[in-house]
């Protein structure tokens, strides 16, 4: 006993160290309902977190967040980290050895010359842009999503919107956040390349699509060339500036962050998971489910033909990946929790919202394999793969299904994954094989359940580590280490997937669960329910409108 305690001093001790001397990264993720600060020490293992709770907001039929809503929020998370880490070690940290910021990809934020917001950012929700999208994948020859910026930005072009000439400069949410801190409009290329076509060969925005776009957009009246429009683009382990004082302040109004702290390039959220899952090599995929779920497979060559469920990205490093987005994931799960926690209160017996969440997930594994007959769709907006302009949350039955909590549980899982699963049979039409699946998101921190349904979906064994539950806020904190490693030069000794391998996951435990073959049978059967259901979904859109164009949405 005496040991372990001289132990637990001993790492203590050492943890103090570093914080005092630096020798820490932070990562900050601005993800749909949570931003999330974590800071990790020199094994990349997490120290302290802080987080601040947000929500979207649905304004004139724009799913959108506030300016205000972003630094409020990064300042909440910040502030609950600093005190997190004061609490926990004794000290108040003033600097680190290294920073990042990622968030939500693709969407619209245009500024003007003189820097201001010409329309509310345009997030990744948004499903307006159809043919937009449509023309700029037949013009290209590859895949345009919805949700992409360069696809917002055409939209505008072609809706004639009063903004669209003034327009000189678009990015994503993690690249304004860089911005406002560091002063560099830059962008890591994973990032990048929900924005614009990357090339796999250059790892720069595609110079033939470049000149394609802006042939079309003159033709349109838009005179600016697209590319002096959009951030740089920086492989993982790059300079990506450092924290200005103004930047300091924006972060840290108490003045405890000094400026000149260096930064990672900046991130989405799907890169971040690629990282914090260590699937950054060929033949290697994630998934990760939150607001939204997407697997994401890293490609050994590129595909062979454009799919509509497919968008095409980019690791972190700039490799090639098939990405298969689902805009709607874990967020009616969630409101079904608060729900029964509601129940649960009215009965005399309230519980944690956590506990509650980890119960009815739990109850899961007790329903039948094909969740009873009960069909349930999670589309709080539009869905592309299914083809939804918009979305109803909706769960329906026959008069012979088995409604029991496990099953409606276990029916409610399986919607998480229904999209996703269909997506993924595209992929495999393609031939591209792993040799692994890993997953995290909240969704995975209650053991062995999320993780045996998305089995069962994938029909394929899922792996989980210690830190799938620490999501993307970890992933950019390992990317801004990877910086740090640099040691000031231009790029690390290593490659990213090299450091990983040997800095970050050497020792990594990994709970690995193969697809249980009763499940894969009970998925597929609710999948073929899914399928034919989607009429009915697509009833419940025609029929139900919004009561209001201004609500928040969980």
């Amino acid at each position: 006993m005496v040991e372990r305690q001289d132990e637990g001093a001993a790492r203590l001790a050492d943890h103090r160290e570093a914080i005092e001397q630096g020798r820490t990264a932070l990562g900050i993720e601005l993800g749909s309902t949570r931003i999330k600060a974590c800071l990790v020490g020199p094994d990349n293992a997490p120290l302290a977190s802080g987080s601040h709770d947000w929500e979207n907001q649905l304004v004139d039929d724009v799913w959108t967040y506030s300016l205000e809503a972003v630094w409020s929020g990064l300042r909440g998370a910040v502030a609950a980290l600093l005190a997190d880490v004061e609490e926990q070690y004794g000290v108040r940290p003033a600097t680190f050895g290294a920073l990042g910021v990622s968030a939500m990809m693709h969407g619209y934020l245009a500024f003007d010359a003189d820097d201001e917001l010409l329309v509310p950012f345009r997030t990744w929700r948004n499903t307006s842009t159809e043919r937009a999208a449509t023309e700029l994948t037949g013009l290209f020859g590859h895949n345009v999503p919805l949700r992409w910026s360069v696809a917002h930005l055409y939209q505008a072009i072609l809706d004639e919107e009063a903004h669209v000439p003034q327009v000189r400069h678009v990015t994503t949410l993690a690249g304004y956040v860089h911005w406002r801190l560091t002063g560099q409009q830059v962008l890591g290329v994973g990032d990048a390349s929900g924005m614009f076509p990357i090339d796999a060969a250059t790892r720069e925005y595609d110079p033939r699509m470049l000149a394609q776009f802006d042939e079309a957009a003159a033709g349109r009246g838009f005179g600016r060339g697209i590319a002096d429009l959009l951030p740089g683009v920086l492989p993982a382990g790059a300079d990506a500036g450092a924290l200005t004082e103004e930047g300091a302040a924006l972060l840290d109004p108490s003045g405890t962050l000094r400026p000149g702290i260096p930064f990672c390039p900046p991130e989405g959220d799907a890169g971040t998971g690629m990282v914090a899952t260590n699937s950054v090599a060929p033949r290697t995929g994630n998934v990760s489910a939150g607001t939204s779920i997407f697997a994401m497979v890293v490609l050994e060559k590129p595909l062979e033909r454009v799919h509509e469920e497919l968008d095409v990205v980019t690791t972190p490093a700039g490799d090639l990946v098939a990405m298969v987005h689902c805009n709607n994931g874990a967020s009616e799960l969630g409101v079904w929790a608060e729900v029964f926690g509601q129940f649960a209160a009215a009965l005399g017996q309230p519980a944690e919202p956590g506990a509650v969440f980890e119960a009815f997930l739990r109850s899961a594994l007790d329903g039948d394999a094909d969740g009873g007959g009960l069909l349930a769709y999670n589309y709080l907006s539009g869905e592309p793969i299914t083809g939804l302009e918009a979305g109803r949350p909706l769960f329906t039955r026959t008069p012979d299904s088995r409604l029991t909590l496990a099953n409606f549980a276990r029916t409610q899982v399986y919607s998480a994954f229904g999209t996703l699963s269909l997506g993924m049979r595209v992929l495999a039409q393609e031939q591209v094989e792993l040799d692994a699946m890993f997953a995290h998101g909240g969704m995975f921190k209650t053991a062995g359940v999320a993780q045996r349904l998305l089995a069962a979906a994938l029909g394929a064994p899922v792996a989980v580590g210690r830190t799938a539950g620490e999501g993307g806020a970890w992933g950019i904190a390992v990317l801004a280490a990877y910086r740090a490693s640099a040691r000031g030069a231009e790029l690390p000794g290593q490659s990213l997937g090299e450091y990983l391998g040997a800095e970050v996951f050497a020792d990594a435990a990994l709970d690995v669960v193969e697809p249980d073959a009763a499940d894969v049978a009970g998925f597929a059967a609710f999948l073929e329910r899914y399928s034919a259901g989607l009429a009915v979904e697509r009833a419940a859109v025609a029929a139900l409108r919004n009561r209001d164009t201004t609500q928040e949405i969980h």
